[in-house]
């Protein structure tokens, strides 16, 4: 009988980690080629894992939440077809014995006592001297709260066999009200590696107003992890680039006129819905062309131009949140082609389809907030990039027109567009010439344009 090891994929050059999000197969569940095994989730995207072979599930190697390594192996298959009992999931490492444990975490020499929080020893990677197993992700959330071997051992757990959960450690973490010291001479760590002494959970801290509500009328929720993602991601871009915000107004009628009129024939000979988005991106494409220091990155005192021009575009999910896929290579792409990219790359983002490459390596972000209704919006700068448009709805309204026999007030389909920029390296001169730019080519859009 022959066994497969099913290996975390590498989901993009940075990515180094996954975490395991749900295992959609179980220990004896049968799997086909490229059958979903399991789902899993990097700092950039969510991704389902496929079977490479035909097979049985004979163990499962990490646990739900764990973050593994790129390379390691997370299941083992069996490819024959032999039928397995289910099991609970085996540890990782075999448990070790008492003196492996103090060798562990013995110091080779303290000259003095140094008062410490005690690390969790290397044992739990399988199991306690309990025999109960502690996830990476566990164990690095105790690190990082100073929470010491004995607090982690007397812990409740909810998970399977008693195991502690990311939701226990965190929950016990809200309620602690200060951290254990443990004062960590080479004899204390030895007893506490040895015969670690299960001490009652401290009580409960006292609930504060930000924490639960006395009236009953405010709900907490947790940020999923895109949110949180998502909110590190823009304070990051808020500390790192001084922003500043441009606007023009622009006549687009032209535009719409040709949109209205041509949509339904695009659609029957091309096979796609033609929205304003490609429209948008084609002008932006050329503006770049015209002002290339807009396409740039900071590194440091340098200044990286970037030849390629990457276009991401702003995409709400259903959960609410927000992605940016990236068109790469803009400029080397029609109307047709830009139609077709949008289409696809909004339609499977949706979905939560997209690799992790086609959310990469952007240069450039458009977010179309007309789409939500609004006239025109502030956006914060997708870093490393240096600026990001957003192109407001397109309404009637009244506006002067200059013409031959002067001027005169007519009804014009008109929009905001709004640039954010960074003001380290993009001035008022650039960032404000470059957004007219993109408005002249769109006022300029051919209305008797081919398809």
């Amino acid at each position: 009988m022959a066994q497969v090891e099913l290996i975390m994929p590498k989901m993009g050059e940075s990515i180094m980690e996954a975490t395991i999000l749900k295992w959609v197969k179980q220990v004896g569940d049968s799997v086909e080629v490229d059958e979903t095994i399991l789902e899993i989730a990097t700092d950039k995207v969510d991704s389902e894992v496929p079977s490479p072979v035909e097979g049985v599930i004979a163990e499962i190697l990490f646990q739900e939440d764990d973050v593994v390594e790129i390379g390691k192996a997370i299941a083992i298959i069996n490819t024959e077809g032999e039928a397995v009992a289910p099991k609970p999931s085996p540890a990782v490492v075999e448990t070790s014995t008492a003196n492996e444990v103090q060798k562990e975490v013995v110091p080779q020499s303290t000259p003095e006592p140094v008062l410490v929080a005690a690390e969790i020893p290397k044992a739990s990677v399988s199991a306690s001297t309990n025999g109960r197993f502690y996830s990476p992700l566990v164990r690095n959330i105790a690190k990082a709260e100073n929470i010491s071997f004995q607090e982690l051992e007397a812990m409740a757990g909810t998970g399977l066999d008693g195991r502690v959960t990311k939701k226990d450690i965190l929950a016990y973490v809200k309620n602690r009200t200060a951290a254990p010291v443990v004062s960590t001479t080479p004899s204390s760590v030895q007893q506490v590696a040895q015969a670690p002494i299960a001490t009652p959970p401290p009580k409960p801290a006292i609930a504060t107003k930000t924490s639960v509500s006395v009236s009953g009328n405010v709900e907490i929720v947790e940020m999923d992890r895109m949110r949180r993602l998502i909110a590190d991601h823009m304070v990051k871009s808020k500390h790192t680039s001084p922003h500043v915000t441009s606007f023009v107004e622009v006549d687009v009628t032209d535009l719409v006129n040709w949109r209205n009129k041509v949509k339904v024939d695009f659609q029957q000979k091309h096979g796609e819905k033609i929205t304003f988005t490609p429209i948008i991106l084609e002008a932006v494409v050329k503006a770049i062309q015209d002002f290339p220091m807009i396409n740039v990155s900071v590194d440091g005192n340098n200044i990286i131009v970037k030849k390629d021009i990457n276009v991401g575009m702003a995409t709400a999910l259903p959960s609410g949140n927000l992605i940016v896929p990236v068109i790469k290579g803009a400029d080397q792409l029609s109307l047709l082609g830009l139609t077709k990219s949008v289409n696809d790359l909004a339609g499977r983002a949706r979905k939560n389809k997209l690799k992790p490459e086609e959310i990469q390596d952007g240069t450039f972000t458009l977010t179309n907030v007309g789409t939500f209704g609004n006239v025109m919006g502030t956006p914060i700068i997708n870093q490393p990039q240096v600026a990001i448009m957003a192109a407001g709805a397109i309404r009637k309204k009244p506006a002067v027109i200059e013409t031959e026999y002067g001027d005169v007030i007519a009804v014009r389909q008109m929009m905001f567009l709004s640039l954010s920029y960074d003001h380290r390296v993009v001035d008022g001169f650039l960032g404000g010439s470059f957004l007219r730019r993109v408005g002249d080519y769109l006022e300029a859009f051919d209305n008797n344009r081919t398809i």
